[in-house]
């Protein structure tokens, strides 16, 4: 008896522990005055729900291990049950021995509309197209881990980047935007395309080096770490060569440029020309950031 107790102990643990996800969903509905607010509530309630106890792959994470992450969905216009809406998603991952949290996603999806009625069962089958809300959110999820996994190793999210393209091909003829290379160069179809493509490897291998051993070893050797993100900065460029304004590329200064200009501006002085002639090549939008760096 004794024995099975310290089992179902276990069993429980290790179920209650495998969610991968710390996510707050937020639902805004300021923007609509004219529907009876609770069913934006209870959607918010039914999303955080499905985010955070649905379990994305076989990797069992740790309470503390969870994702740091957000879904903030603000909704444009509603009627009858019809939402037209845009997601905001972000994530984040602790650097080793410090309190400091590294941002790894800021993606804004305008391409977000969606039908759902109240109390309706938010459910999920990743080999079917069944609903675009939970498809959106479905893909977005296993983009936050894999991008988390590939911080610290490369090609270490290759399953979850699996999962979020079978989700777009499953979208593709839904007729929903966002899902298909026509709609527009900027969307789901073309980021995790490029991510899973050959041809974007660097992209996995900046992330990489720049969490794992650059920011990650700051407290052993703060200036050592700064060049070691300023190779992997400058060794990113080179992705430019081959694929000039990338939708990824963007995504990745949406979320690391303020990380950048302030790990540059401050502390141990390294050499920045080369650094700084590849931010502004590779992201010129961002130019006024990049003035910023002096050492």
């Amino acid at each position: 008896m004794r024995k099975l107790i310290l089992l179902l102990v276990l069993v429980f643990t290790t179920v209650s522990n495998s969610q991968e996800l710390n996510c707050s969903v937020i639902v805004n509905y300021n923007k609509i005055t004219n529907a009876n607010t609770q069913v934006f509530k209870t959607l918010q309630t039914s999303l955080n729900d499905f985010v955070n106890k649905n379990t994305w792959g076989e990797k069992t994470f740790k309470s503390n291990e969870k994702i740091i992450c957000s879904m903030f969905i603000t909704v444009n216009s509603y009627e009858n049950g019809q939402f037209d809406a845009t997601l905001q998603v972000q994530s984040s991952r602790p650097v080793y021995n410090s309190t400091y949290s590294s941002p790894l996603l800021n993606i804004n999806d305008k391409d977000f509309s969606f039908r759902y009625v109240e109390f309706e069962n938010l459910s999920y089958n990743p080999n079917s197209f069944d609903s675009n809300l939970m498809s959106v959110i479905a893909f977005y999820c296993n983009l936050i881990i894999g991008t988390d996994a590939e911080s610290f190793q490369t090609d270490g999210g290759s399953s979850y980047f699996q999962a979020a393209q079978d989700i777009v091909n499953l979208g593709a003829t839904s007729g929903f935007p966002g899902w298909t290379q026509g709609d527009k160069n900027q969307n789901r179809y073309s980021l995790i395309n490029d991510i899973v493509s050959p041809t974007f490897i660097l992209y996995k291998e900046t992330l990489t080096s720049f969490h794992l051993d650059g920011l990650d070893t700051m407290t052993t050797d703060l200036k050592v770490a700064k060049g070691k993100v300023k190779d992997a900065i400058v060794g990113f460029s080179k992705l430019y060569n081959v694929r000039p304004n990338s939708y990824l590329t963007r995504t990745f200064f949406d979320a690391k440029s303020d990380e950048i200009v302030s790990i540059f501006s401050g502390g141990p002085s390294v050499p920045i020309d080369e650094l700084v002639a590849a931010l502004n090549k590779m992201s010129p939008t961002n130019a006024a950031k990049w003035s910023q760096i002096k050492f």
